[in-house]
């Protein structure tokens, strides 16, 4: 019988998202307060990342919403 495994959660900074992204910092936000954007966990008093698993699925959900150009 096989093993399932626990996928590995990767928590990433800002910097990372918006290189994920090409969004500006305050586009992030303005879409987090929009619900149109993952939000951000918070890691402690003054440090926050995002689930990197959750910044590409979000990624890959724009990309499929472009349709086919001919």
């Amino acid at each position: 019988m096989a093993m399932q495994t626990t996928p590995t959660r990767r928590f990433i900074k800002l910097t990372e998202v918006k290189a994920y992204t090409s969004l500006s910092t305050s586009e992030i936000y303005r879409r987090i307060a929009a619900g149109t954007f993952p939000a951000q966990v918070t890691l402690g008093p003054k440090s926050v990342a995002w689930v990197e698993s959750e910044i590409l699925a979000w990624c890959d959900k724009l990309a499929g919403q472009r349709g086919d150009v001919a």
